[in-house]
């Protein structure tokens, strides 16, 4: 388990790596068209990306059970924040998502996104057989997955939120609650989070837009359409890192929410598929991590993490593809950030410190002392 621990650190790591190349030649041009300095934003994605490698580390070391005593307290506190922000958040591009704290920002729904995996594992551990009932047990666990996603979506940040409510059902499910509570509460949610959404006008012409180039083939989102001419253009090897075309300011958010089409423009389709592999590898990892906790809480810790990570991965590629609306979301690790990007690498620090932590209890577990056999001469 050690080893796979390391494994999932140095892969980490080397993703790090290639996002920062990635975010280096994405923003070259608009770094030097905005701010007149063709590394401003590779050096603020720098500084972040030092900060989550840094609470890797951090968090690595933490025991995961002393999560437990505090994950009520603390989603009660970023459910506070998600409200403040609501009220006082910053707006950026007609979305108020930004907390500002002595001069630093930080985006409390990504906070929000691992503290209600952290509790809902918890919860899980706590209620047991009972999650199978509905109102005893499956409702309360639904209230909060309902409540922080609701205030994440009045952000509005509809994709977040509604992405928040299939990552928990689906940790829910894992978890023991019964298929039928699942889909019954998916229609109901996915029904009234879809007419959220076209109340506010970005989201609704994202969702029309994508439903007219599907059904009548209509024109796709500016954006889609530049990022599958990037991915078109790499081919099978790509253009070659720092050739891309579309990072010249014609694909819009090319270092951050589209930089899997900058990646697949550069590196080609194998550079691309390696990358999702890269992804799949480090669910699998996860997945036999949590099977060997040696308790529910790091069973169902384990799994929320890397079932989210794999998750946020499919959906950033799958937009630049075409498959899905846009959401603005990013790809973990590779995509420019700070609040992302450091609380991904928490949470990967986290998984590997169960992994860690499994291996010491095996160990434990496997020491036998044997019986001492007194000779009878």
């Amino acid at each position: 388990m050690k080893k796979l621990a390391l494994t999932i650190f140095f892969e980490t790591f080397i993703l790090v790596l290639l996002g920062l190349v990635m975010v280096m030649t994405a923003s070259g041009t608009y770094s030097v068209h905005k701010f007149s300095n063709v590394f401003y934003l590779f050096n603020s994605h720098f500084g972040k990306v030092i900060f989550g490698l840094i609470a890797l580390i951090v968090f690595s070391f933490i025991p995961y059970e002393a999560y437990k005593e505090y994950s009520k307290p603390a989603l009660i506190l970023v459910t506070l924040f998600l409200i403040f922000i609501l009220l006082f958040g910053n707006s950026v591009k007609g979305a108020d998502r930004w907390v500002s704290i002595f001069g630093s920002t930080f985006q409390p729904a990504e906070i929000a996104k691992l503290i209600l995996i952290i509790h809902l594992a918890k919860l899980i551990e706590d209620k047991g057989e009972i999650i199978k009932d509905f109102w005893n047990g499956f409702f309360y666990l639904f209230f909060w997955v309902i409540l922080i996603s609701v205030l994440i979506m009045l952000e509005p940040n509809i994709s977040n939120g509604m992405l928040l409510i299939f990552i928990s059902l689906v940790i829910l499910f894992v978890g023991g609650a019964k298929l039928t509570h699942i889909i019954s509460t998916s229609f109901i949610t996915m029904f009234s989070a879809l007419s959220v959404a076209m109340l506010f006008s970005h989201s609704r012409e994202r969702i029309l837009s994508f439903i007219n180039s599907v059904q009548h083939g209509g024109d796709l989102n500016f954006q889609v359409k530049q990022a599958l001419y990037g991915l078109g253009s790499g081919g099978l090897t790509g253009v070659g890192i720092g050739h891309s075309n579309q990072s010249n300011l014609f694909l819009p958010e090319s270092y951050g929410d589209f930089i899997f089409a900058i990646l697949g423009e550069e590196t080609g389709f194998i550079g691309a598929v390696i990358v999702l592999l890269a992804f799949l590898f480090l669910f699998i990892a996860g997945l036999y991590i949590s099977k060997k906790a040696k308790d529910k809480f790091g069973q169902m810790l384990g799994f929320g993490i890397s079932f989210s990570i794999l998750t946020y991965a499919l959906v950033n590629a799958s937009v630049a593809i075409g498959l899905i609306p846009t959401t603005g979301l990013p790809l973990p690790f590779i995509s420019y950030g700070g609040t992302s990007m450091i609380l991904m690498c928490m949470s990967v620090g986290i998984l590997v410190n169960i992994a860690v932590t499994n291996s010491i209890s095996n160990k434990e577990n496997d020491f036998i002392e044997q019986p001492i056999i007194l000779d009878e001469d």
